[in-house]
């Protein structure tokens, strides 16, 4: 019987290749990577011609790439535009990503080790409609519970994480989601001081100035949240971490201070998944 060798393969033990190093190996996977993540950061389809330029490659290797990616259902060639937009194959990766609750999953380490610093409860949020959604609590020790429960929706507006959201997306959306008085509820007898449309632009142009949204006793009187978006590649927000605490426990003076920690957890998130912190 032949000796079996000990020595073990070239690369076992090696350093890792980091992914440029592996992309640069097989440009068409890479091209073809970089042309769905152009047309996902589009808000409509875009010319075979417009890619290419936009990407610097040559319109026979862009034609040929969205041939392939067509046929296998991740671009979609509307022929009357005569242009390219993302497929069902490329929705179906999305709605993947969403069942693997990944944002919920690199999020939730996140608010656990926020928590742990500032002794206060935290959650994360993401925009439904005109609602926000809770999908990560985690409660600080010996703190009251809050009505922000996993599962649990509140109108955007009312909201320290809604109004973080609201503010990172262009004004023309925020109107679109309240085009008239009837959007804008209250959740009891004492009326939110948001409740028209010019008072939640002058509020979300406040949130944009310092970085962080508040919310004063209009979910349950007597407690306050700071919050602060979590952004993708492109910008767009795609969910808000806040905390919640007791208004007569929190001075307003200390507010700010707690804000840059919150801010510091929503870009660290942010970057998690490969997202762009907000500016300032």
């Amino acid at each position: 019987m032949p000796a079996t060798s000990t020595t073990p393969p070239a690369d076992e033990g090696a350093p890792r290749a980091t992914p440029a190093k592996v992309t640069s190996k097989v440009p068409a996977a890479e091209n073809t990577l970089r042309i769905l993540k152009l047309l996902a950061s589009k808000r409509g389809p875009m010319a075979a011609s417009n890619i290419a330029t936009a990407l610097g490659l040559p319109r026979s290797s862009v034609y040929h790439l969205l041939g392939v990616m067509e046929a296998n259902g991740f671009v979609l060639h509307l022929h009357e535009e005569q242009r390219y937009g993302l497929g069902i194959s490329a929705f179906e990766l999305s709605s993947a990503y969403s069942r693997q609750e990944p944002l919920s999953r690199l999020g939730r380490p996140l608010l656990a080790a926020l928590v742990d610093v500032i002794g206060e409860s935290a959650h994360l949020a993401v925009l439904h409609g005109r609602d926000v959604l809770y999908i990560v609590e985690e409660r600080a020790k010996n703190r009251p519970s809050l009505v922000t429960d996993v599962g649990v929706r509140l109108p955007s507006h009312l909201t320290a994480s809604g109004r973080a959201i609201l503010a990172a997306l262009p004004k023309s959306q925020v109107r679109a989601l309240y085009p008239n008085a009837a959007a804008f509820t209250a959740r009891h007898e004492t009326e939110s001081p948001i409740m028209k449309y010019s008072a939640l632009s002058s509020h979300l142009d406040q949130v944009r100035q310092r970085g962080y949204a508040t919310e004063h006793g209009e979910v349950t009187p007597g407690f306050g949240s700071i919050a602060a978006a979590v952004t993708d590649h492109v910008g767009w927000p795609t969910a808000a971490v806040a905390v919640t605490f007791l208004e007569d426990k929190l001075p307003p003076e200390e507010w700010p201070a707690l804000a840059a920690r919150v801010r510091k957890a929503a870009d660290d998130l942010s970057l998690r998944i490969h997202g762009r912190p907000q500016p300032g």
